[in-house]
């Protein structure tokens, strides 16, 4: 479970995880006094945006959406078309607002010495400004149009681009492939202002951001030798649990969990589908399996990092026990695609808690090695460390990397201050 807590996700990122947050109901006026929207359209959106990022897409019907705006179904139906048409409308958007920003600081009107500091600052500032952007992104994206996700892509490495060019005017001794992995990583500074809810003043919580961020820029990417991989000896047969386990770990990590069918799990394990039940009642409970399973994988290389007496060195290893953990274990990426995932609420309680205790146990370290750092102000630097292995890892461009592992965990320690 890669770690992205939040109250919004039952177990992701462990990513680690999230759990699914308390649902406020919101009226037009709480949402026009929040986001001052220019018009009815985007009123609508901003609503339908809360409803989406508290409880999923899947779970929301433009019933639910009229409702909170306080207007009829047909009323809604004048501005889209259907509920899809309201997340791409609010994705979209938001990408917008980052090319927008990004033609603002990398124009010829702003000097060249000043350009990437001012990207920054405009990027922090719509992150604190319009969390819920990222996290549709990041959580419900899959639910939109292909040709809209091919779209959004096409133009996020238009920007991307733009933005390594910019870097490389700052640091031109840098190869093109080190500035987009740079590039990549400020980015997921920014997105982590989805997987959690923990905030701070909007101009103080910004700089922070930017600080961050530019200390990823400024990072220095480890060249250790090539060491070849030591062959791993198998144990004997796994029994038939563990491969069905294995085969669902495998398909929700390709597909996503609600595009693969028992059958298909089955199938992969080489038993007829009816017979997974014998062993998992349900999709659910095996995703619920898997969310164990993750959690046990990094409590454990956890416990074996923290075997030190020194904080600094102990926060250092959990770091690299993170991103080995992220790397070499299925199961934790396959943990981001839990978040909307429908089990039992004692599972999600019982997994967001553990999720909870691993992240403290950052944060503990994290404060004890920086005590300048308010407590507030050190869940969110490790939020944004823990975000930058999660989406990096699953970054096929910068993962196939030969010294992948070595330059993630640089780039944690550099976000950490423990470089």
């Amino acid at each position: 479970m890669p770690i992205n807590i939040s109250p919004d996700n039952p177990m992701v990122s462990m990513g680690c995880g999230c759990a699914v947050s308390r649902y406020r109901s919101l009226t037009m006026t709480d949402v026009e006094r929040a986001t001052r929207p220019r018009d009815r359209k985007a009123q609508l959106a901003a609503v339908a945006a809360e409803l989406f990022r508290a409880r999923g897409f899947p779970g929301v019907g433009i019933k639910d959406i009229a409702d909170a705006a306080g207007v009829t179904g047909p009323a809604l139906y004048r501005h889209f078309a259907d509920k899809q048409a309201i997340l791409a409308y609010v994705v979209l958007s938001g990408f917008e607002d980052l090319e927008a920003a990004t033609a603002e600081a990398l124009s010829d009107a702003v000097p060249p010495a000043d350009q990437l500091e001012q990207l920054l600052g405009l990027l922090a500032t719509q992150a604190v400004e319009r969390r819920e952007i990222a996290a549709l992104w990041r959580w419900e994206g899959r639910h939109l149009p292909k040709e809209d996700q091919r779209e959004i892509a096409r133009r996020s490495a238009l920007a991307l681009t733009a933005w390594s060019k910019a870097l490389l005017a700052r640091r031109p001794e840098l190869a093109a492939e080190d500035a987009e992995l740079l590039c990549w990583a400020a980015l997921s500074v920014f997105g982590s202002v989805s997987v959690h809810h923990t905030s701070v003043a909007r101009r103080r919580f910004a700089q922070l951001l930017v600080d961050l961020a530019l200390d990823v820029l400024d990072t220095t990417l480890p060249t250790p030798p090539d060491v070849p991989p030591e062959p791993v000896a198998g144990l004997g047969t796994p029994s038939r649990r563990e491969q069905v386990l294995a085969a669902a770990t495998r398909l929700f990590a390709q597909r996503g969990f609600h595009d693969v069918s028992m059958e298909d799990i089955g199938a992969a394990a080489g038993i007829a589908g009816p017979s997974v039940y014998r062993h998992f009642p349900s999709k659910a409970a095996l995703m619920v399996a898997i969310g164990h399973r993750a959690a046990d994988r990094l409590a454990l290389a956890a416990e074996r990092a923290l075997q030190t007496s020194d904080e600094t060195d102990g926060l250092r290893r959990l770091a690299a026990s993170y991103v080995h953990t992220i790397l070499h274990t299925p199961e934790l990426l396959v943990s981001f695609s839990a978040d909307r995932v429908t089990m039992p609420d004692r599972d999600k309680a019982d997994l967001l808690r553990v999720q909870r205790d691993y992240v403290a146990q950052w944060v503990t370290l994290l404060s004890a090695v920086r005590p300048e750092l308010p407590p507030r102000e050190a869940k969110i630097t490790v939020h944004a460390a823990l975000t930058i292995a999660n989406d990096l890892a699953r970054t096929r461009r910068v993962a196939s990397r030969p010294h992948f592992e070595a330059e993630l965990t640089t780039l944690l320690h550099t976000v950490l201050g423990v470089s």
